[in-house]
């Protein structure tokens, strides 16, 4: 995920209680021609009103989410955008509170506030309650078909029905927004609301979660469960999620093996805390290096944040007895499938698991 300013202007590093006026109206980025030749362009909408437990947010940037195109694309078994009336897509993005809702108290103007890939869920299932809200099946994700709404819209502008984070303005139920330390930058927030958390709650491990949270709930269940000292493998590792996956591996105590091609990817996933690197691009047999650089044993949790099926596809052969599988990228549909062959899943005892 690459951050983008929204308006032009340079991300603040923190919030300004002194907030210019809302203007009636921002830039948006609006798609039409949903499919294989659809279009993104910058257009005027009217700025949305907050409702009584929402906050209106001026956005500095937003990243750009592979999951973005693939909406715009419609090549994922996803609900489409079209079907929801969503024209403006993006589901992270990192900005200030310019208005408050009727019933908020605690939240103010000028507080900065991340905007995540889940705009809202219904907060009363098991699911909700057992920190597996994005499955709950009330969720709204955010750019895909979140609600906005829109007062008195002038002659002549295009008033968005609903919209993501390609915008200026944004709403958000003040629940569900994330505030933001003054120590992070907003070129640093706005990723870090989708790969960020996305890479959290998939390596996260019981023992890390529980020394943060003194309980162990639905969520661990779900995560890779990896302890301190176990070799985590991560495929398309310099990209915007692996790369998020390589730090927090690396502050959870795991030895990360780090999996793409060029000099580039190299120098940054070293970097940032694999300890060895593997050139898929000139390696020889990139499963023979996981088992050498693994005491011969392979990894204890392979986490596929590439999208290629090669990926997916050799994710099990790189694993150990007892290894997980952590699905995180998101290929268009029908051109990869991951697992093996049910006996080396069987005698290998390997997991497969949704992140």
């Amino acid at each position: 995920m690459s951050p983008v300013t929204v308006d032009g202007e340079n991300p603040i590093p923190g919030g300004n209680s002194q907030e210019p006026a809302i203007p009636i109206t921002c830039k948006a980025g609006v798609v039409s021609n949903n499919g294989p030749n659809y279009k993104l362009t910058i257009e005027d909408i009217q700025v949305p009103t907050p409702g009584p437990n929402e906050l209106l947010i001026r956005l500095n940037t937003t990243g750009i989410c592979y999951s973005d195109i693939h909406y715009m694309l419609e090549d994922l078994a996803l609900p489409r955008m079209r079907d929801y009336r969503v024209r403006s897509p993006g589901h992270e993005g990192a900005g200030v509170v310019v208005a408050l809702g009727a019933n908020i108290t605690n939240w103010k103007i000028g507080d900065r506030a991340g905007i995540k890939p889940t705009w809202d869920t219904c907060g009363k299932c098991d699911l909700c309650w057992g920190d597996m809200e994005c499955h709950c099946k009330e969720v709204i994700p955010t750019g895909l078909k979140v609600p906005g709404r829109f007062s008195n819209p002038s002659e002549g502008i295009k008033a968005l029905t609903f919209g993501g984070t390609y915008q200026q303005y944004i709403l958000s139920p003040a629940r569900y927004t994330s505030p933001i330390p003054d120590a992070v930058d907003d070129f640093s927030a706005g990723p870090i609301m989708c790969s960020g958390s996305t890479m959290y709650r998939s390596v996260g491990s019981p023992s890390f979660f529980q020394g943060r949270a003194g309980r162990t709930n639905l969520l661990q269940l779900k995560v890779s469960a990896l302890q301190p000292g176990d070799f985590a493998v991560f495929t398309g590792a310099g990209g915007g999620v692996g790369h998020m996956g390589i730090q927090l591996a690396k502050a959870m105590g795991l030895r990360v093996i780090g999996i793409d091609a060029g000099a580039e990817k190299r120098a940054l996933c070293l970097a940032l805390g694999c300890e060895a690197f593997i050139d898929f691009s000139s390696s020889v047999s990139v499963i023979d290096e996981v088992f050498a650089l693994t005491n011969g044993v392979g990894a204890h949790g392979v986490f596929v944040t590439a999208t290629s099926s090669k990926a997916y596809a050799d994710a099990p052969k790189m694993c150990r007895v007892g290894g997980k599988i952590m699905c995180v990228g998101m290929p268009p549909t029908g051109t990869a499938f991951v697992g093996g062959e049910p006996m080396e899943m069987i005698l290998k005892g390997l997991s497969v698991v949704g992140t």
